[in-house]
């Protein structure tokens, strides 16, 4: 398969800041497996094979133009659904590069995906 994928989640993820070092575990992974089923439901057309190499851009479009920073939206519970639901093999180093960009939509904030195929 060749080519790019691209997908639009209506949403943007909770900042990591949200969980880490918090004693809100289950409300975590609560959050994680919804992720997952966004992605699982949202993210079509899906490859017949899981992409074994691929460029992986999330831009996220914030409703506020509140300073942010890269790290606390890495991407994590998106990555996780996308391999879940068999888009991507494997989200390790070795398979995915990984790309962090940011904007700003008030009317439509949302989480666009790009999956580059790498040969």
């Amino acid at each position: 398969m060749a080519g790019n994928l691209r997908y639009m989640i209506p949403e943007v993820p909770p900042s990591n800041n949200k969980y880490i070092g918090r004693m809100n575990r289950w409300e975590y992974q609560e959050e994680k497996k919804r992720w997952a089923a966004l992605v699982q439901f949202l993210c079509s057309p899906k490859p017949e094979k899981p992409i074994p190499k691929a460029k992986v851009t999330l831009t996220y479009f914030f409703p506020t133009r509140v300073r942010r920073d890269p790290d606390n939206y890495s991407g994590k519970m998106i990555l996780d659904g996308l391999v879940r639901s068999g888009i991507l093999l494997d989200d390790s180093f070795s398979c995915i590069e990984l790309v962090l960009l940011g904007g700003y939509d008030k009317e439509n904030p949302r989480t666009e995906i790009t999956v580059e195929v790498k040969e």
